[in-house]
């Protein structure tokens, strides 16, 4: 397979950063005269940016709320580690000249917050980060192939998510399966029909050095 370009996920894809999204969101939804939301709940409120999820939830507190969450996730991001077998993939990668981007969910100051704890800051050609109003990932791995001058089947998007894998099949990219971090369910991301999945980030790595 040629390989013009690699776009990752962020979330559960680089890293587990789910225990802290969740705990951050809890606590400042809650902080802000909202409802308890359990983990489950706060994943099903996922497409919006965070700025989004709380327009939705604290409508009349929202700025403040996001403001607040801010701090909080950037005080608990300490506490999560990139996927060792990520890294290395981000490090072949690299020495093989291939470009690489970010398309997550995530608001824009969190995403590139998260990238400076991890030191990855300055890893990824062209980030791209989600939106208050709703899914915006095919657009976005489309803009980023349209950039690179390249062929949407020869880049390859990886993600946990089964709107991950959807999304890449809207781009016309080649749907890469994370299902390595603890709780991705493995079933739902193969039921999608992606290029390859993966329970484990080395093997994802041994099959791109492969």
């Amino acid at each position: 397979m040629r390989l013009a370009g690699a776009i990752f996920d962020l979330d559960g894809t680089i890293a587990d950063t789910f225990a802290i999204c969740f705990l951050t969101f809890r606590h400042t939804v809650e902080r802000h005269g909202g409802p308890t939301f359990t983990d489950v709940e706060i994943r099903a409120q996922f497409g919006p940016s965070e700025d989004g999820m709380f327009e939705r939830v604290v409508p009349a507190r929202w700025q403040d709320a996001f403001t607040f969450y801010l701090s909080e996730y950037e005080r608990h991001l300490p506490t999560c580690e990139v996927f060792a077998g990520v890294a290395a993939a981000l490090a072949w990668l690299r020495e093989h000249g291939v470009p690489v981007a970010l398309v997550t969910g995530k608001s824009r100051p969190s995403a590139l917050m998260s990238l400076k704890q991890f030191g990855l800051d300055g890893t990824f050609t062209i980030v791209e980060t989600g939106s208050p109003a709703g899914v915006v990932k095919a657009e976005a791995i489309g803009r980023i192939v349209a950039a690179w001058r390249v062929l949407a089947r020869e880049v390859i998007y990886v993600g946990d998510a089964v709107s991950d894998m959807q999304a890449a099949h809207e781009a016309g990219v080649l749907p890469v399966a994370a299902a390595w971090a603890p709780g991705v369910a493995a079933a739902d991301l193969q039921a999608t029909c992606p290029h390859a999945l993966f329970t484990d980030a080395g093997a994802f790595h041994a099959w791109l050095a492969g």
